[in-house]
């Protein structure tokens, strides 16, 4: 399943949650934390529990819940969810240690909810501990939170990120150990889609699977981004045929294009038709 897009929308909102599916998102957040004030708490987690408990709400992407970080509030928002409800995955925020995303994972196994974890590391000890959060069993993702990061240190966001470029790179290298989609973070300047192009490219040369957004008009941009241009897709299709043809044939030593192909080549190859395949752009098997 790729994750190319994750879009948030307020708890507090049942029209957008709603809506959400519309944008093309490979998944929705629906977010009980930063997009909810302390006082609509409540009456947010009951507008999403009726919406993802309504039969009619059955959208082809996955349907998240970000919980809020203090255990007490993140028990509560869980154990408002009816059995039934739909809910593919939880984000946590303000994950600090691996010990962070245990004890989620813990209140989903009591409630029995076999759904991953996106771990959001948006903190210094978040960023420096991400290796051993992104090998909890439990976690399908890990996430980088640049604003909140640059919060916690003292940092100065600039438009080229350097500020933040250590910790964007430690937190997808720290996915790609423990074999989890590396998810980016929000690009707050909603405005500006040519700037928000650029920098999901170049999330995606740092090796991230996907970027979050904080607006539908973000989604496509963010999708097209992530989506590979059509000579990959017809390189990787070659790849892939050729793997398929040397084991049928038994071939230790396959060339493509006169490219000698090893493991790396064809695990890049395999993105390339997830990622197409997500976006429709994939016809092979």
């Amino acid at each position: 399943m790729a994750r190319r897009s994750l879009l948030f929308s307020p708890g507090d909102r049942p029209e957008l949650m709603r809506k959400a599916p519309g944008t093309g998102a490979d998944t929705v957040c629906f977010d009980l934390e930063d997009a909810v004030a302390p006082a609509a708490k409540a009456d947010a987690r009951a507008a999403v529990a009726d919406v993802l408990s309504d039969p009619a709400f059955d959208p082809d992407c996955e349907v998240c819940v970000r919980v809020n970080a203090d255990p007490d509030a993140a028990r509560a928002d869980l154990d408002a969810l009816p059995d039934g409800a739909r809910l593919d995955a939880v984000m946590v925020p303000k994950v600090e240690s691996a010990a962070d995303a245990e004890t989620v994972a813990r209140m989903l196994a009591e409630r029995d909810r076999d759904v991953p974890l996106v771990a959001l590391c948006e903190s210094a000890a978040g960023v420096l501990h991400a290796e051993a959060i992104a090998a909890v069993e439990a976690v399908g993702a890990v996430a980088f939170g640049a604003e909140d990061l640059a919060a916690d240190i003292g940092a100065t966001r600039t438009p080229e990120g350097t500020e933040v470029l250590h910790a964007r790179e430690h937190v997808v290298l720290a996915a790609a150990a423990a074999g989890v989609d590396a998810i980016d973070t929000v690009f707050t300047d909603i405005e500006d889609t040519d700037r928000l192009a650029d920098e999901t490219a170049f999330a995606a040369g740092l090796g991230y699977d996907g970027k979050m957004c904080i607006h539908p008009a973000q989604v496509p941009v963010v999708n097209d981004a992530f989506t590979p241009d059509p000579e990959r897709v017809a390189w990787a299709a070659r790849v892939l045929d050729a793997v398929e043809e040397g084991a049928r044939d038994e071939v230790g030593v396959l060339r493509v294009d006169g490219e000698m192909i090893d493991a790396p080549l064809v695990a890049q190859a395999e993105r390339v038709r997830e990622r197409a395949r997500a976006a429709g752009a994939w016809t092979g098997p």
